[in-house]
């Protein structure tokens, strides 16, 4: 199962207490994904999902919201190429309680036209933050995906209009994460591409266990950066170091060969000798195999006193 549908599977399970929470995801499950039957002018509504536990969720949320009869169907068929497949269907088709649903979700006007593209983000509907959360799963639910955290971090929701993708952008604003609207052939996706955000809006809509898996994640991969930083740094560090003991020694053999390291102060003579002994140690190390020991800042010293005889020899060529 993906990431995605696991998050979906959490949040099918997630029905609020309060009325107007549930009328909240309704609005955005209904104007985004119902199907409005007509018949000699009156409603009714259908919902049709291939997935048991969307019906679930969408029967759930009509009858413990407005107590009314929710009709509830099984379709099976087959396509084109053979494959069976299975449709759920939830339905309410007393004409009285489509029209009291429709109303209750803000998507009829008070003179009995339906408006699918209604905007609701200044309703009523949406006045407290527990709504818009609501509000937010709903859309989720129907249009929403959410890729492997172990491989990028994406989430997005896709939509019809860019009325109602710029609902689920304020909301997302409204709780301080930077969610960006792109086109997609003839579809408006609302995404947002950092972990954290992601990781928060899984929070805002419910789905806590996903988010902790996500922030387990999320910790194993700042975990192992920081360990390959360390590496990395360790490794440049390594290698100036060679590089460095490399042309040290580099000098100093030109130093013996054209001068003669006797000709040195005896000080740079012990110091010449120690670096052509311990080519592989660090500063401090060679430090204290000087006699007496001297601290990293007066081996560096000596080092350059000979890089620059030897430069001043080169310079002489």
């Amino acid at each position: 199962m993906s990431f995605s549908s696991e998050v979906k599977k959490e949040l099918y399970d997630k029905v609020d207490a309060p009325r107007h929470c549930r009328l909240a995801e309704l609005a955005a499950i209904l104007s985004m994904h119902g199907v409005l039957t007509m018949d000699q002018g009156r409603y009714g509504i259908l919902l049709a999902t291939d997935h048991l536990q969307a019906a679930r969720k969408y029967f759930t949320l009509l009858k413990k919201t407005f107590n009314i009869y929710v009709g509830a169907s099984v379709l099976r068929h087959r396509t084109e190429q053979g494959k069976k497949t299975v449709t759920y269907a939830v339905s309410v088709s007393d004409p009285k309680e489509a029209e009291e649903v429709l109303v209750a979700t803000k998507l009829l006007s008070v003179d009995g036209h339906y408006q699918k593209d209604y905007q609701i983000i200044s309703d009523l509907l949406l006045r407290m933050e527990c709504c818009k959360r609501a509000y937010l799963r709903g859309a989720f639910l129907v249009e929403g995906s959410i890729t492997d955290p172990n491989r990028s971090y994406h989430f997005e929701i896709s939509f019809e209009s860019d009325g109602k993708a710029r609902e689920v952008q304020k909301i997302l604003q409204f709780f301080g994460l930077d969610a960006r609207i792109a086109q997609r052939k003839n579809r408006q996706i609302v995404y947002l591409k950092e972990g954290e955000a992601i990781s928060d809006t899984l929070n805002l809509m419910g789905a806590t266990v996903s988010m902790m898996e996500l922030e387990n994640v999320r910790i194993m991969k700042d975990m192992r950066n920081s360990v390959n930083r360390m590496v990395n740094c360790e490794t440049a560090n390594l290698t100036k170091i060679v590089k460095t003991a490399y042309k040290q020694i580099e000098d100093i053999k030109l130093i013996e060969e054209r001068k003669g390291l006797n000709k040195l102060p005896d000080h740079l003579q012990e110091m010449a000798r120690v670096r052509l002994d311990y080519p592989e140690s660090s500063l401090v190390e060679l430090g204290k195999l000087l006699d007496p020991p001297v601290g990293k800042s007066g081996v560096n010293h000596r080092l350059r006193k000979l890089s620059e005889i030897a430069d001043t020899l080169r310079g002489e060529d």
